[in-house]
């Protein structure tokens, strides 16, 4: 069950008695509650476009692939998105050594990003070429211009939506 208050507009008896009512400790609702609002409708994968980007890859093919990562994998990939498409692995390490929500060890980054790869083996187009692309020369990650904004939109839905996405690991070692 999920419950708002908005604390603008209910008042305190209001937020305790539908607190009370939830839980049924007290089904009777105040005479003064006036009629819940219509509830608008929540974002969702369906309202993203299904054009194709580039490779296949539409919106709704990104959201479902950032859905499916792993959160460690998920963030680095973000990461990479919000730095236009285009990031050193030393900044992308260096960023994530002592993240305060998603620390992921400088010899772990490879090991993270095989979910991104893996994720992209099961859901992504058929034919298309790596989503994020790694020059072991150059030191750098790359995504295709062409996607990065298609990210922007999928992560935009991912904030809006966390309840879409593939949860925390169990344990530290998940």
């Amino acid at each position: 069950m999920r419950l708002t208050i908005d604390t603008g507009t209910d008042t305190y008896e209001q937020a305790i008695a539908a607190v009370q009512a939830a839980y049924g400790l007290r089904p009777d609702v105040p005479d003064a509650w006036p009629d819940a609002p219509a509830a608008e409708p929540r974002p969702g994968p369906q309202g993203l476009a299904d054009d194709d980007l580039a490779d296949g890859w539409t919106d709704q093919l990104l959201f479902q692939l950032i859905a499916a990562l792993m959160p460690g994998a998920r963030a680095v990939l973000r990461r990479i998105t919000e730095l236009g498409g285009t990031a050193s692995y030393d900044d992308v390490q260096q960023h994530f050594a002592h993240h305060p929500t998603h620390p992921i060890p400088i010899s772990r980054i490879g090991g993270t990003l095989t979910s991104a790869r893996a994720v992209q083996r099961h859901l992504g187009p058929e034919g298309a070429g790596p989503l994020l692309q790694r020059d072991e020369r150059a030191r750098r990650y790359r995504i295709d211009d062409r996607l990065v904004a298609g990210l922007q939109q999928a992560f935009a839905l991912a904030d809006a939506r966390p309840d879409l996405l593939r949860g925390e690991p169990a344990g530290p070692d998940a």
